[in-house]
């Protein structure tokens, strides 16, 4: 038995491509990972299938994923394929018709996100939708990883008897903490900067457009609590707009931008608070690891970080572009250890249902349907 695992550009073996190919693996599949690896920072052997190098870029308009439209046909010719499993918006779309065209026995599509999310533009809610309607039509199997979505996709028309599934998304190390040499509070601290005695709120990912960490330089500047420091871990083009945000609302000492970092899991021990603002998320990994460490979360109200964060529970869910409502929560969780406290061991017992064991007895068990 062959299968395929389609994604767009990989750069590590991480946990989202474990919960795939290992099920696979375990039922008896000879598995092939087709994907772009030209940027692959890990040792490429360690890869336990097969690798297939496909040129497919996140444009649409790209030309190199027509490319990538004739790699994955002659990889579909050259085996006997009966499971694709696609991934990525590109490879959902290029992965999906291609196996239909080689009249492919099961094909599965787990959508990441869809792009016709609530607060989406008009456009998306129209082109983008239609998109996923007519390639259901050709899906076998369709896996969603937030609740907004697998609401959205039970309207979908799928291939007979296809079947529609919500499961925990990548899956992550819940237990990850215990393994961890962790270095004390006050030498991370003084590494970054941060006086001990600070309240810190920290955000990990890209420095773009979506992830909307102006709200938080503008809520703590308003807040004007020297005590409060905000961390971002993270590289992007919106970089130099932020810290020039920080100097004129006069908070450029309170807010560290750290870069790329290796060691956001040891952050996490080190800081109070985890902010994600972003307007649009599939289920976010970062938000989990904050929880897998026991912090408050402050996030925007959308999908992804409702399917994890209870509302004055395990932290506040506030409107992406509503400062005050940002400024508030800061402020009465800088105010109140108990609460922190509360708010973070709540995020460490919701967030075990998310381990990457459940995913992958999850997927195994939708593979072998």
């Amino acid at each position: 038995m062959h299968a395929v695992i389609i994604t767009n550009r990989v750069k590590r073996y991480v946990n989202g491509f474990k919960i795939m190919i290992e099920p696979l693996m375990e039922l008896g599949y000879e598995v092939t990972w087709a994907g772009d690896f030209t940027e692959f920072k890990e040792d490429i052997n360690a890869i336990p299938c097969n690798i297939y190098q496909v040129n497919f870029r996140s444009n649409p308009f790209n030309i190199n994923n027509i490319k990538a439209y004739f790699q994955l046909r002659r990889l579909f010719n050259e085996k006997q394929v009966e499971l694709v499993h696609c991934n990525t918006p590109i490879g959902g779309v290029l992965g999906r018709i291609c196996a239909k065209q080689a009249k492919i026995k099961r094909i599965i599509y787990t959508a990441h996100g869809f792009h016709f999310y609530e607060g989406a533009p008009l456009i998306n809610k129209i082109l983008f939708k239609k998109g996923e309607q007519y390639l259901a039509k050709i899906t076998d199997t369709l896996i969603t990883i937030n609740n907004e979505d697998y609401q959205a996709a039970k309207k979908f028309i799928l291939h007979s008897n296809g079947r529609l599934f919500l499961t925990h998304g990548a899956g992550i190390d819940t237990d990850i903490t215990n393994k961890l040499d962790l270095q004390d509070v006050e030498k991370k601290r003084k590494e970054i900067k941060v006086p001990l005695m600070a309240k810190v709120i920290f955000s990990a990912g890209e420095l773009n457009k979506n992830k909307n960490n102006e709200i938080i330089i503008r809520a703590i500047a308003k807040l004007n609590n020297p005590n409060i420091y905000y961390v971002l871990c993270g590289e992007g083009k919106l970089r130099d707009k932020l810290e020039k945000l920080a100097k004129e609302l006069g908070v450029e000492d309170k807010v560290i931008f750290l870069g790329f970092r290796t060691d956001v899991l040891e952050l996490l021990q080190a800081v109070d608070i985890f902010a994600m603002t972003s307007f649009r998320e599939g289920l976010p990994r970062s938000l989990m690891e904050a929880m897998v460490a026991g912090l408050p979360c402050i996030v925007s109200n959308i999908r992804g970080n409702r399917d994890l964060i209870h509302q004055e529970k395990g932290g506040y869910l506030s409107h992406p572009k509503d400062v005050n409502e940002f400024k508030n929560s800061i402020d009465k969780l800088v105010n109140d250890l108990d609460l922190t406290i509360q708010m973070g061991e709540f995020n460490k017992q919701v967030v075990k249902k998310f381990d990457i064991k459940t995913v992958k007895d999850e997927m195994k068990k939708i593979y072998m349907e």
